[in-house]
């Protein structure tokens, strides 16, 4: 394994969780895959159809969205939300991200 695809797989870990708590906090208001696709690019949190569908289902099915669909207009889309067990999430996540970053801001403190 080169530098490079070592570097990928460690920012791929990383970037994981961050997608789970983007999307928790995007859905607070209701919003379908692909929109939540661009939305999440837009933000800087690049990720793919194949990880992002899954991941969706995954947190639907844990209770921490709920779905409905809309038929309103010619393609049906299945529209998600955060429950409220998945703001409880979200915000846990959150908190406990601010309490990482400032853990990680004393170690690079510590470098200079």
């Amino acid at each position: 394994m080169d530098m490079n695809e070592t570097l990928d797989t460690h920012l791929q870990e990383l970037r994981r969780g961050t997608v789970v708590l983007a999307c928790l906090q995007l859905l607070r208001s209701a919003g379908y895959g692909y929109g939540l696709l661009e939305d999440l690019e837009r933000r800087g949190f690049a990720t793919d159809a194949n990880t992002l569908y899954p991941l969706l289902r995954r947190l639907e099915k844990q209770e921490y969205l709920t779905s409905e669909w809309n038929t309103d207009e010619a393609r049906p889309r299945k529209f998600y939300r955060t429950s409220e067990a998945g703001i409880r999430l979200a915000d846990t996540l959150t908190e406990e991200w601010r309490a990482l970053t400032a853990a990680i801001a004393t170690l690079t403190a510590e470098e200079s």
